[in-house]
């Protein structure tokens, strides 16, 4: 299991800066990754919302260990300036970038531009768009940079799809307020046998690996600690990004 810091791009966390600060404390106090959100609205009016894309540049350059798991709704992107972005990133991090490609989680991220927020319309843009993503690396001699795909259990489109790739992260029920059941992950990880399976969730430090573990032994490669202003405000991030992960 390897342990990563989750944060919001929204709302106190919508500031590069200070994504930039906590990934940093993240690294300096024995954290895997940072896996940053991907928005370019928020439910809440009038909360900033940062780009995920330059925090994830920012991070590249100012660390030298944690992996960067960038989300991207890949289906309101243009293919090739993902292409170009993840390639940018991944060089400038030295090799240390994962996409976790998504359909977005708002309808009104699509409406409001003129895109279409049909489900299923973006799930055939996500597939095409991977698809050209990949030939696009190809083609531009980037080194392969693994894709993990989104879900939402117990629906099981998204981790059909992310069979074929190199992971998966589904979300579940609650999970940002009560554990995810271990049988829900163990049904989402017969998805993507020998894949990498991230899992959100919370903990308060090291002495709460025993609650980890299990979901370890039930598929999970990643601890996904989720940080945001549902737990408290930067203060309170920063206090549990220096805790250090719940690992035994």
């Amino acid at each position: 299991m390897r342990y990563a810091i989750g944060l919001p791009t929204v709302g106190q966390f919508g500031d590069v800066r200070a994504l930039l600060d906590l990934a940093v404390a993240a690294e300096r106090h024995g954290w895997d990754g940072v896996n940053l959100w991907d928005h370019v609205l928020y439910h809440q009016e009038g909360w900033p919302v940062a780009s995920p894309t330059v925090a994830a540049a920012a991070i590249a350059a100012a660390t030298s260990r944690v992996r960067i798991l960038l989300t991207v709704a890949v289906p309101r992107r243009q293919v090739q300036e993902i292409a170009q972005d993840t390639a940018a990133i991944n060089a400038l991090s030295g090799g240390r970038l994962t996409l976790v490609a998504t359909l977005g989680s708002m309808d009104r991220e699509y409406t409001e531009f003129g895109l279409d927020p049909d489900l299923r319309t973006r799930g055939r843009a996500m597939d095409e768009r991977l698809a050209r993503l990949q030939d696009l690396w190809h083609e531009w001699n980037v080194p392969p940079i693994p894709i993990w795909c989104g879900a939402r259990w117990p629906r099981t489109a998204g981790l059909r799809r992310a069979a074929r790739f190199d992971g998966a992260m589904p979300t579940f029920e609650d999970q940002r307020t009560s554990p995810v059941p271990l049988d829900a992950l163990a049904g989402a990880a017969a998805f993507v046998p020998g894949k990498d399976l991230a899992l959100e969730g919370f903990t308060t430090g090291p002495a709460d690996a025993p609650r980890v573990t299990p979901y370890a032994d039930a598929g999970a490669t990643w601890w996904i600690e989720a940080l945001g202003w549902w737990r408290g405000d930067l203060d309170a991030a920063r206090t549990r990004v220096e805790a250090g992960p719940p690992r035994q």
